[in-house]
């Protein structure tokens, strides 16, 4: 992507008003693209709570409201694995009340067979039809045999370069690719580049078990890359979204923004916006 398309896309999406414009719920929904005669978006988008690691529960979805984003997938800081149903349904009480959704959990590690059967029994609890986990590759057919037992879907997140576990989408495909088809991926887009790999080719090679993404922009195409702003990175994020699209992508993108823990609003606020150019376009054309 030439930078000049870089800053076409940024003046488009608006970022000096990203937290102000039109909500992102509004902008991509599906339904308003089929009355406009423009092309469909099928999927929507949400953040991982990851993203707010510095803030509590109520103001992770103040945040998330603040952005016109409906959707949350919930790291454990915010809703502890070992919450009681009560401490549980209070937390969900508390997202409806504020409009927001929780879509799903995550990411959940799994080192032993007992952290497996708490990380169901907590996904069943909150009403989850999703989690995003790493469970070590032995557990992988308990996983299985829980997936089927509760119908609660687990999309396996990969780490890039340092991760000895699932480092890129393959590495966890080629183990669950005969399994049950509700074992599937979160496909993290930064940890994928940082491994040299295109986001975007990954999806379409592994689409059939892609059940989540985390969309975010890293500095550079190796180890070394960190998380930046959306459209200030490597990523080619046109080109995912493009594939997506064709692909027929009908679940959630979770913004993931792991740089400015402190204060990640503005830097969110920016990605939001550039995605929202970048849709925008890709509709124009």
């Amino acid at each position: 992507m030439t930078e000049h398309s870089r800053r076409d896309f940024f003046k488009m999406a608006g970022l000096t008003a990203a937290i102000g414009s039109i909500p992102v719920s509004k902008s991509l929904a599906a339904d308003e693209s089929r009355q406009a005669g423009r092309i469909n978006i099928p999927f929507d988008f949400g953040i991982a709570s990851y993203t707010f690691r510095a803030f509590s529960l109520d103001k992770a979805v103040e945040m998330t409201t603040r952005l016109g984003l409906k959707k949350l997938t919930l790291k454990d800081m915010h809703l502890p694995l070992t919450s009681s149903e009560g401490e549980i349904q209070a937390s969900l009480l508390k997202m409806k009340n504020a409009g927001v959704e929780l879509s799903s959990c995550g990411v959940v590690y799994m080192r032993t067979e007992e952290e497996v059967h708490r990380a169901f029994a907590y996904a069943k609890s909150a009403g989850l039809k999703m989690m995003v986990g790493v469970p070590e590759q032995p557990l992988l057919e308990l996983a299985e045999r829980k997936v089927k037992e509760t119908d609660i879907a687990l999309a396996i997140h990969n780490h890039g370069p340092t991760d000895q576990r699932f480092p890129s989408p393959e590495s966890a495909y080629k183990l669950i690719a005969g399994m049950d088809k509700r074992m599937g991926l979160c496909i993290d887009i930064g940890h994928t580049q940082r491994l040299g790999l295109d986001p975007a080719t990954e999806a379409e090679r592994f689409f059939d078990r892609l059940l989540d993404v985390h969309i975010k922009d890293v500095s550079a195409a190796d180890a070394k890359g960190t998380t930046v702003e959306i459209g200030r990175g490597v990523i080619d994020i046109p080109k995912l979204l493009n594939t997506l699209i064709k692909l027929r992508y009908s679940r959630t993108l979770h913004f993931e923004f792991e740089k400015d823990d402190k204060d990640p609003l503005p830097g969110l606020a920016e990605s939001v916006g550039y995605v929202r150019g970048v849709l925008a376009t890709l509709q124009q054309t």
